[in-house]
């Protein structure tokens, strides 16, 4: 075989190496965290045959991961805009006391009660988001310290859970099922739903999938880029309120501090999503696949009797590894 021909055989060569270690990327960037899932439910289901697969598991992992979808969708549009919030698990426990104080401790009925409730919620997101696009203090110090100053109002509003004087008619909010399916399931579906179409369909979508890709290229174009970070924080405010409503409802009660585990859940679920079917963006359906992700972990390992100190080590694992995933997607899309 002539020199030439060597060379051609070995740049041929080289060009396949190249190709399937592109085809690897891709696969991961895209689809590896739905492998994972699918992945998970299959050994799962084999090492937990009769209970895990069963209907009845898998309604409670929709049930479970509900609230937890909810709220990282609101996450999910601050970081779309390019912004953090580290106040929405705060911002739950806040709503869900408050919901319920205003129903024992000041009489209001449940409608008007969860309205003020949301009102507070989307009005918590909008001092987030003027203290960020207004004030120009760094999103993780203005929404960590709007979310610690909220625990300390929340005990003086109120310093014991409170569980009396709650009417039935709330609780039945989050317990009650429809055709079998727990009632936040429906919560979830539709508000993702909502979320999804908005992020995607509408122009207010599109301006903000602009300002977090390129700030300044939107700025020059017209977009009110500190309007369109306001909306993603009052956004987030908003689902965070229906969050800690929701979880007072299930829980009968209302206790400072039950929703402030949701961050990392959603940081976690968010993140793990940024890396699934698009490379390294924040939407909807990623963030929906990467609460699934965690609801099926948490309820696998549950059902196979690992000690409760698991969970957290499974939630900074994935959260870790989510983050890989994004960096690594990330810098594929980059690249290419």
């Amino acid at each position: 075989m002539t020199a030439s021909g060597e060379m051609g055989n070995h740049k041929t060569s080289r060009t396949r190496q190249i190709d399937w270690r592109r085809l690897g990327l891709l696969f991961l960037s895209r689809y590896g965290t739905i492998f994972g899932l699918v992945m998970m439910i299959i050994i799962f289901s084999v090492m937990a045959p009769t209970t895990f697969p069963s209907r009845a598991n898998l309604l409670n992992i929709l049930s479970q991961a509900s609230l937890t979808a909810i709220i990282a969708s609101g996450l999910t549009y601050t970081l779309v805009v390019g912004e953090f919030d580290l106040s929405i698990g705060y911002v739950a426990s806040f709503i869900g006391l408050i919901v319920v104080g205003l129903m024992s401790y000041q009489g209001f009925p449940i409608w008007l009660s969860i309205i003020c409730s949301l009102a507070i919620g989307i009005g918590l997101g909008l001092i987030n988001g003027t203290l960020v696009t207004k004030i120009r203090i760094n999103a993780v110090i203005a929404t960590l310290g709007l979310g610690t100053m909220l625990t300390g109002i929340g005990y003086s509003y109120s310093a014991f859970p409170i569980a009396t004087g709650i009417p039935r008619e709330f609780t039945s909010i989050a317990l009650t099922r429809q055709f079998g399916v727990p009632n936040p399931v429906f919560f979830m579906a539709g508000i993702l739903l909502i979320l999804w179409i908005i992020l995607n369909k509408t122009d207010i979508g599109q301006k903000m999938q602009a300002v977090g890709s390129n700030i300044e290229a939107a700025r020059l174009s017209g977009i009110r880029v500190d309007r369109i970070k306001m909306f993603a924080f009052a956004t987030a405010g908003f689902c965070s309120a229906i969050t800690g409503t929701l979880l007072s409802s299930l829980l009968g009660s209302g206790t400072l501090g039950v929703g402030d585990g949701y961050l990392l859940d959603a940081f976690a679920a968010v993140f793990l999503g940024s890396a699934t079917l698009r490379e390294g963006e924040f939407h909807i359906v990623g963030t929906l696949i990467g609460v699934l992700i965690l609801a099926v972990g948490f309820n696998g390992l549950a059902l196979l009797g690992a000690p409760t100190h698991f969970q957290p080590i499974f939630k900074g694992g994935i959260l870790i590894l989510a983050v890989g995933m994004s960096t690594l997607a990330r810098r594929y899309a980059a690249s290419h």
